[in-house]
């Protein structure tokens, strides 16, 4: 193992801003020492507890994520915050909304807050946000917050990364009823009703619990409805103290523990897939052979699984 990566390591565990800037965009970019950093740190993480934040734009995301960053600060705990924002559609990168809103924190170097780029990756989060939250683990963040972009139906992605998912719902966004149908009622450990001090807040809490009462419980939580006014930092210190219930039903019951296996079991074939295509289409030529395979696919020349099979023997796989 190289000696620059092994002190990038050791600069990541102390907490080094620098260090960890400097991973994220490596781990972003699939550069080839991300994967040996990733993989010299994995033992020391599962400890960060991650809270996904998701909801429709306009909910008030961004700043609920910052009050409740606050809030576990004012408690010693170091936070890490991951915002997945839209991408840029001139430089690609993240369009810095949530970074601005967030500004407050810039100072204090027990909270690390890094905006993400969704590129085009569908389902509310960017391609490297899971590995991204390992190495903020490995850091020795104890709270992981990750606000999605807020993409209603496909937002589903949050739901087998975090531990526990909040669902940001607002009233005054026209046919509420539709609102918590579109997708939203299936992902929420947490329903928080933000923006409470608004005309049509009661009714809309009130149309939400007859709803869950539809919902049978899992293991015994029926998810709960906490109000808050963000802006306000109202309701913050009730929402964290929810949070906390959540993760001791939860880690009682065995259901986080269960989580994780089906979220490495996924995460081990996304991994397995990667490989196999690399191996496929590496080299140079590798774009060049698919094309002309297609070409012959396209033209009927070819059926579609004989190309598959020839390319995959090709590369010295046994099919």
């Amino acid at each position: 193992m190289s000696v620059p990566v092994e002190k990038w390591a050791e600069q990541v565990r102390a907490g080094d801003v620098r260090a960890i800037s400097r991973a994220i965009t490596a781990i972003e970019n699939h550069q080839a020492e991300a994967e040996e950093l990733l993989r010299r740190l994995f033992a020391e993480t599962g400890r960060a507890y991650l809270t996904g934040v998701t909801g429709t734009p306009g909910t008030g995301k961004s700043t609920l994520v910052d009050r409740l960053a606050a809030y576990y600060r004012k408690r010693q705990k170091a936070v890490g915050v991951i915002a997945v924002d839209p991408t840029s559609p001139y430089t690609g990168g993240a369009i810095l909304g949530d970074r601005i809103r967030m500004q407050s924190h810039a100072s204090d170097q027990g909270m690390f807050i890094r905006s993400m780029a969704t590129r085009g990756f569908m389902g509310g989060l960017a391609r490297a946000t899971a590995e991204v939250a390992l190495l903020l683990d490995a850091a020795g963040k104890h709270e992981v917050l990750i606000e999605t972009v807020g993409v209603g139906q496909d937002e589903t992605d949050i739901v087998r990364l975090a531990d526990c998912v909040l669902v940001v719902l607002v009233p005054g966004m026209g046919d509420d009823i539709q609102n918590m149908k579109a997708g939203l009622m299936e992902i929420a450990d947490i329903f928080v009703l933000n923006k409470a001090d608004r005309e049509g807040a009661g009714r809309l809490e009130q149309q939400l619990k007859a709803m869950l009462s539809l919902v049978m419980p899992r293991d015994g939580w029926h998810p709960p409805v906490v109000r808050t006014v963000a802006s306000e930092s109202q309701g913050i210190e009730s929402l964290a103290e929810t949070i906390g219930e959540f993760r001791k039903h939860f880690e009682a019951s065995g259901q986080r523990e269960r989580k994780h296996v089906e979220h490495w079991k996924r995460r081990l074939l996304e991994l397995i897939e990667s490989r196999l295509v690399e191996r496929v289409l590496g080299g140079a030529d590798g774009e060049a052979r698919l094309a002309e395979m297609a070409k012959e696919v396209a033209e009927r020349r070819k059926d579609p699984f004989t190309a598959v099979n020839e390319m995959l023997a090709k590369s010295g796989v046994v099919v």
